[in-house]
Parts: C-alpha cells; structure tokens; sequence
C-alpha cells in the first residue's frame, strides 16, 4: 500500500511543472520538489483518506499540495539557516541565489493554493480555513524558533509549543484533509489531527536525541551539529535547567567559546547530558507524545482499517536517520 501511494506521489509530483517562464523562477521549484524525502505529510494525507474510501488516486493532487507547502517552508527556512544543503544537495539559495529562492518560494504558496482550487466548492472553503490557519503557525513556530537563538533562557514549555506550531501542525492538518477530503466524522477528522500533531512533536524529540545519541552512517548529518551551534534543543534546555555548580560553569562556558576543537565540545558536552541522565529523560518525553498520538487514534471510528496508520508510524519511529 505505501508503494502505491508513493508511487502516486512522485508521479504527481512530476506532473506538476508549477510554472514555466522565467525559468530561473520555476526549476528553484522543481528541482527542490525532486529532492526526494519520505513524504510522510502526503503519504499521511493518503492514508487518512484510504480509511473512509478506496480511490485514494482521486485526492494525490491535494496530498501533493501539502507537500509543496512543506518545501515551500524548507525552501525559506534554508535561506534564513544559512544551510548550504538539503538532502546531501546544495540549497536552492546556494544553487541559485537568495533573492531568487525568496521569489521561487513566494510563487510556489501561491501554487499550493492553486492545487486546492479544484476542489468542490463546499469542501473548498473549509479546507482552505485549515490550511490558512496551519501555515500561519508554522510561520510563528519558525519565528519562535529564531528567536529562541538570542534569548538566554527557553522554558521546555516554551520549547514544545515552538515545535508543536513549526512542525507538528503540519502532520496534524495532513491526517486532518485527508479525513475530510473523505467525508470522515468531525471527531474523526479531529482525532487525526490531535494523533498527527503529538506524534510531530515526537518525532521532533527524536532528531533531538539523535542528534546526540545517533549512529552518523545511519543519522544522514553530522550527529552533534546542534551542540556545536548552541542550537536549543530539548537536551540544552533541560541541561541548562539541571545543572549546578562546576558542572553548570562548565557547560557555560563551552557554550561561549567562539573557537574549539569540534570532537571535544561534542564529547564534553555529552558528557554532561549523560551525567544528567539526559538520554532517558528526552526518550521519556518523546514516547510520552508517541503515546499520546496512539491514543487519539481510539477515537477514531474505522477501527478495522487504523493498522495501516499505526503501522506506518511506528515504522518511522524505528527509525534512526
């Protein structure tokens, strides 16, 4: 079944050529769309819909606008990171320039919503209110996450909330359409959601903790970046808020050295995190907000059929890249 949808998937994608001239306006778009990925927000919104009916092929083209709409966001957040690649490929900012990616992106939201005009009218307004409302959180999610660079202190409140609006929203209102793409009960399309957002906020949890205690071969990037760029991460904030003494002078001041040797901040500070038992803390949180999306799933009236969801969830959650 998820080959299928896949498959249906990269089609679409393929198919959608976005736009035509200037080229330098629409390949930034297609060559960002080919990169590849899971596709976990479609295949999610194909799956939502699969328990209600059987033609998932009729709904592809809208589970491909989330799709856009998430690199449309990658495409952004890149510019702002600075980040030189995506995937293992160079950026679009890098590959092109900047104020040619901004463009690109701007133009690729407006196609999101062209995407979802050929919806029927009734469905057509609601579905858009959910997205509107969707993109504006990721919008402050990212917003939040910036900020969060420059304060000194993030509270793990403040730090959930952030990644629930950056990332999990989005898993959320993909699992939501395809409900009600598929005339799904409201409980239903709001059961969805609530699994979508908490199983998002797990997952986020989770590439924290890989980023410490992953196998690089297996993680894709350097395990240890965002320790290396101070990035406050679930780690960082309950390491900041535990340690005491020598232990809290330390961390300090590997957080403020401009110059060091890359493998020994990386081993002093996961040293600390150790010492603090912070590997089964962040795994605690993180199957906390696994299980919580698990429940939200018994809520859900098509019993018989949630296996493919949960099956497909917690094969990702295997995962260790």
């Amino acid at each position: 079944m998820i080959e299928k949808y896949i498959s249906l998937i990269e089609k679409e994608i393929t198919k959608q050529k976005f736009g035509k001239e200037p080229e330098s306006l629409y390949e930034p778009i297609r060559y960002i769309m080919a990169l590849g990925g899971k596709r976990m927000r479609p295949l999610l919104t194909a799956l939502s819909y699969s328990l209600y009916k059987n033609d998932v092929e009729q709904i592809i083209p809208y589970a491909v606008a989330v799709e856009a709409f998430h690199n449309f966001t990658l495409l952004h957040d890149d510019i702002m990171d600075k980040a030189p690649l995506r995937r293992g490929k160079p950026t679009v900012h890098e590959k092109w320039n900047v104020n040619t990616a901004i463009l690109s992106g701007d133009v690729m939201l407006v196609k999101v919503y062209d995407m979802f005009l050929s919806l029927e009218e009734r469905k057509l307004k609601k579905i858009l209110s959910l997205f509107n409302i969707c993109a504006a959180q990721v919008c402050e999610g990212q917003q939040w996450d910036m900020e969060f660079e420059t304060r000194g202190t993030v509270t793990e409140k403040q730090y959930l909330e952030m990644i629930k609006l950056k990332t999990a929203v989005l898993l959320g209102f993909s699992l939501e359409l395809g409900a009600v793409l598929a005339n799904a009960p409201v409980e239903d399309q709001k059961a969805l959601r609530d699994f979508g957002v908490n199983i998002g906020i797990g997952f986020q949890l989770k590439d924290d903790w890989l980023d410490v205690y992953g196998v690089k071969a297996k993680f894709g990037k350097q395990v240890g970046g965002d320790i290396l760029a101070n990035k406050k991460t679930f780690l960082l904030i309950k390491a900041l808020e535990r340690s005491k003494g020598s232990q809290r002078k330390d961390l300090q001041a590997w957080l403020s050295l401009k110059k060091f040797k890359k493998a020994e901040k990386i081993n002093a500070v996961t040293a600390i995190y150790n010492n603090l038992d912070l590997s089964s803390t962040t795994e605690s949180k993180m199957n906390y907000y696994f299980q919580k999306g698990f429940q939200s799933l018994n809520r859900v009236s098509k019993k018989e059929k949630i296996k493919s969801i949960i099956d497909f969830t917690k094969n990702i959650i295997r995962r260790e890249s």
